[in-house]
């Protein structure tokens, strides 16, 4: 009888515990990213020990709320219990609510995993399922676009304003960042956010701009722009007031979004385009500036490649100048003097070429074009510098190849003068000349210089490409240069000291592997302590290429002229030794 009476309890238990329902209700499955979610967690048992899920992706406006009822219909009695949440999410994509748990009579139930599809923000989003959202008319943000057809690399640019008027708003943030794909984009920083007044939709609005950014398409066709997303603290008048009869304000958050906006970008024209054109809009000016036309033995000069002007300065390359073999033109050194407003950017880019001369002669520079897309016109616009002559006044006089060819033929001819008319016999009997040593070493030598050949082809060859160890024997030889030109002026003062100046700043090229503009005295006493120079005589080089400016003016005796050409080439040395 136990038995039976075991058996009937256990069915009678697994019955109730099959009866029990737990599970979690959704407002929708797919909700814009500036929209409201209500979920229902709801039981037919009052179950205790609720555990609510993460909420990953989410950020919970209002809950957990609950509700409990309870009815008796024809004699049989309904329960149910439900925990409620308002969710906002936080980001695009597929997210999950996980289970949410509850104990009874011993028994942990959990609910199903719930996926939820959040797509793009919606301008003014309605949801008639969501009874909490708010249906008034007063907070908008508008994204406007100043030009929405533009060519490739034209600017414009968008202003976000948050419209608000009849309310109170506080703690704005970003829920979710506009993306600009292909586009250059600039934001233009907004120091302070001060409320102004203006007209929106006819009516009378307070405004704050949050945000400027200047865009470049990079490509033609409809590119589109992604909204800004902002959530925002309302304070929202109600129809009830206080004892002493002032209104009473509730605070609420709200999600708003800008939308998203396309703009039309047009390619730029085919016709007329210049084969040198390298993608310049705008309106420009172009200049080619030598530091100097005249040079002495062991000078450099300066050529200034620059455009100044409006358009997308930062966005296309300058042309690079031709010189002739005679002229040695190091790497460009890139400089920006630009500004980005609202109109678009606008200053001066420049690259800066410093060439030093082999050879005595004059040599041309031959004339360069920069090519741009006026946007005035709707035209390809082609500046064309002047021919700058370089005249190198003193140095090395180039090798007149076609001379010493006349003059090889010369000494041909007169060679063969010595040849005589008259025949004489030799003796026809002699050691034959094949098979003797000096074929069988005129045989193998080839083979015998082959490896060699080829050892010092690879070595010309990594010589050659070496572009960083030319570079440094090339400042190791202008350095050397520089202390021997030195030595010559060393009775003329001022170019005693420029040559000293540049013969010290041509061995740190050499040595630290460094370019002019990184030439500063912090910089220079960083490397140097980095390779194990003595600092004694780190600051003793710095001081003495301080001084070379001072004492080109001031005034100085021979012996002061010969004591600092000695420390410098002491400082030299010493460093040669010191540095890893």
């Amino acid at each position: 009888m136990k038995k039976y009476l075991a058996v009937i309890v256990l069915l009678l238990c697994t019955s109730l515990s099959a009866q029990v329902q737990f599970e979690a209700r959704v407002s929708k499955t797919t909700l814009a990213l500036n929209e409201r979610l209500r979920i229902d967690f709801m039981m037919n048992v009052d179950g205790d020990n609720f555990v609510q899920p993460s909420f990953e992706g989410f950020r919970i406006i209002a809950g957990p709320s609950q509700q409990v009822s309870q009815s008796w219909v024809n004699g049989r009695s309904s329960f149910e219990k439900a925990y409620s949440y308002f969710l906002m999410p936080n980001q695009k994509g597929t997210l999950v609510i996980k289970s949410a748990a509850i104990e009874y009579n011993g028994q942990i139930y959990r609910t199903a995993p719930i996926k939820i599809n959040v797509t793009a923000a919606q301008e003014q989003p309605r949801d008639p399922n969501d009874q909490q959202i708010t249906t008034d008319e007063n907070l908008y943000l508008v994204a406007e676009v100043s030009k929405d057809n533009v060519y490739v690399n034209e600017p414009t640019t968008v202003v976000y304003k948050l419209y608000f008027a009849n309310i109170g708003i506080s703690n704005l943030g970003e829920a979710s960042k506009p993306k600009y794909n292909d586009f250059w984009s600039q934001n233009i920083e907004i120091k302070q956010l001060v409320a102004e007044e203006g007209l929106f939709k006819g009516q009378n609005y307070r405004y704050i701009v949050l945000k400027k950014v200047v865009l470049y398409p990079q490509k033609s066709g409809k590119l589109k722009i992604e909204p800004l997303s902002l959530t925002v603290d309302v304070e929202l008048p109600t129809n009830r007031r206080d004892m002493f009869g002032r209104m009473l304000l509730t605070q609420t958050s709200k999600r708003v979004s800008a939308g998203s906006k396309t703009i039309t970008v047009k390619p730029l024209p085919e016709a007329g385009k210049p084969d040198n054109f390298s993608g310049a809009v705008g309106n420009f000016d172009f200049k080619v500036t030598p530091s100097k036309n005249n040079l002495k033995n062991g000078e450099s000069l300066d050529l200034v490649v620059s455009v100044t002007g409006k358009g997308n300065l930062k966005l296309f390359s300058l042309p690079k100048p031709e010189v002739p073999n005679a002229l040695e033109m190091y790497d460009a050194v890139h400089s920006e003097d630009i500004s980005t407003p609202l109109s678009g950017m606008a200053g001066k880019a420049s690259d800066s070429y410093t060439i030093v001369p082999q050879y005595k002669g004059n040599y041309p520079v031959k004339p360069m074009q920069f090519s741009y897309f006026d946007l005035g016109s709707g035209t390809y616009k082609t500046i064309t510098s002047p021919e700058i002559m370089i005249n190198v006044l003193e140095g090395a006089t180039p090798i007149d190849t076609t001379a010493n060819e006349n003059k090889n033929k010369i000494a041909d001819i007169e060679h063969f003068k010595t040849i005589k008319l008259k025949t004489e016999l030799t003796d026809i009997d002699k050691n034959d000349f094949f098979g003797s040593n000096l074929f069988l070493g005129l045989l193998f030598a080839p083979f015998l210089l082959l490896p060699l050949i080829v050892l010092f082809k690879s070595k010309k060859e990594a010589r050659a490409g070496d572009i960083s160890g030319n570079r440094i024997r090339m400042n190791n030889r202008l350095a050397k240069k520089y202390l021997s030109e030195a030595k010559k002026q060393i009775k003329n003062k001022e170019l005693f000291y420029i040559a000293l100046e540049k013969a010290m700043h041509n061995f740190l090229k050499a040595k630290l592997h460094i370019e002019t503009s990184e030439m500063t005295k912090d910089n220079i006493q960083e490397l140097l302590l980095s390779r194990y120079a003595n600092q004694e005589t780190v600051n003793e080089f710095i001081a003495l290429t301080e001084n070379c400016e001072v004492a080109r003016y001031a005034p100085s005796s021979s012996v002061t002229i010969q004591q600092d050409f000695d420390k410098a080439v002491f400082i030299i040395s010493e460093l040669e030794k010191q540095i890893a």
